[in-house]
């Protein structure tokens, strides 16, 4: 087991406790804790596991193929303001109508999916569409030859909203939390479910990119998209095997939080034991739930809605307000820092929030 980590990102005990426990499981080959590493619901979160012979599902969580897709926009932000992209934005929570049935076919998804109603929405959490500004080209030559680093770029961060949810309370209640031996069939039917679940995420980032450039009237072309909650068959340590990432990527946006930078990073190539995997983000601090008591009585909730950028957020539920405040995650330089010192990163692209959309809801 390694865990990718110094001294500014040494992840909490019972962090740890979860690692090591899950990495103790039958089957499970090595385990690997990136710096966002933090306490899940019974596995942790920010971490990536590979079992050369068995599936464990229940790793990967409920909101299969969820993952982080970054585009640039034609909208130049030195002309674009904060409080003009507030008047357009217009909302991304409402059922996609049959006027979209063209785009949502186009992304691979049927006209009749079951789950075609979630279709183009962020979902609840640590879920977000962010329009960013270019802060800082740090590798220029990673970049694509017509990146504009004048333009305003469009952040989506979610997954397989109701879909994945779905598939994984099928999978536990037929069989609970135990693995599944990687030839069998009923690994092969949770692949399946599983691979439609991650295009499912893929698709649904797609449809909120477009919905957000409908509603800003701009342009976008997509730079990078991969999924951190997925199984993925791989070939490490000269084995065929199966890695379990749950929030841990490869190539994405590392972001931070709504009041701090993100960055698009290039994998260095480095094996120190990680698995193939990076960290997705600063990672957490608190736990949901705590984050309301610890900041109500420092910050009302109007105070929260700007970003020391001088941007908005939008979020009408004043619980997820506090549970997503900045204060709640960890420094994303920390962890950018420590995946750099441990040779597995190039940073890229530093980003910064102009607008953060989470909700028009009050839950």
């Amino acid at each position: 087991m390694v865990i990718i980590a110094d001294h500014k990102t040494t992840p909490e005990g019972s962090a740890i406790e979860q690692l090591n426990r899950t990495a103790a499981l039958a089957h499970i080959d090595a385990a690997a804790g990136m710096p966002d590493l933090h306490p899940g619901r019974g596995y942790p979160v920010g971490a990536a596991f590979c079992s050369h012979s068995h599936l464990y599902p229940a790793l990967i969580g409920a909101d299969i193929g969820c993952g982080m897709s970054l585009w640039q926009s034609d909208l130049a932000a030195r002309k674009t303001s904060a409080d003009k992209l507030l008047r357009r934005i217009g909302e991304l929570e409402s059922p996609l109508d049959d006027d979209w049935l063209p785009h949502i076919v186009a992304t691979g998804i049927t006209a009749d999916h079951p789950y075609r109603h979630a279709l183009g929405t962020i979902g609840g959490g640590n879920h977000f569409a962010e329009i960013q500004r270019v802060d800082a080209v740090l590798a220029p030559a990673q970049l694509p030859p017509d990146f504009d680093a004048d333009a305003l770029c469009v952040l989506v961060h979610s997954g397989s909203r109701g879909y994945g949810g779905a598939i994984l309370r099928a999978h536990i209640k037929q069989h609970g939390h135990a693995p599944l031996a990687a030839a069998s069939p009923d690994a092969a039917a949770y692949l399946a479910a599983h691979d439609a679940a991650v295009a499912y995420g893929k698709a649904n980032r797609s449809l909120i990119a477009a919905r957000l450039a409908q509603n800003l009237g701009a342009t976008l072309h997509p730079v990078s998209d991969t999924a951190h909650n997925q199984l993925v068959h791989t070939h490490l340590n000269g084995v065929d095997g199966w890695l379990h990432r749950k929030g841990a990527a490869g190539l994405v946006v590392i972001a931070g939080s709504r009041g701090s930078a993100s960055y698009l990073v290039r994998p260095a190539g480095r094996d120190v034991g990680n698995l193939a995997s990076l960290a997705h983000g600063a990672g957490r601090k608190w736990q949901r739930g705590a984050c309301k008591a610890r900041l109500s009585g420092k910050y009302r909730p109007k105070e929260l809605l700007r970003n020391p950028y001088g941007g908005h957020i939008i979020c009408a539920d004043k619980t997820l307000l506090y549970d997503e405040a900045p204060q709640a995650y960890r420094n994303i330089e920390h962890t950018i820092a420590a995946l750099t010192d441990f040779g597995l990163i190039e940073p890229v692209l530093r980003l910064t929030p102009v607008l953060t959309y989470k909700t028009r809801g009050d839950a």
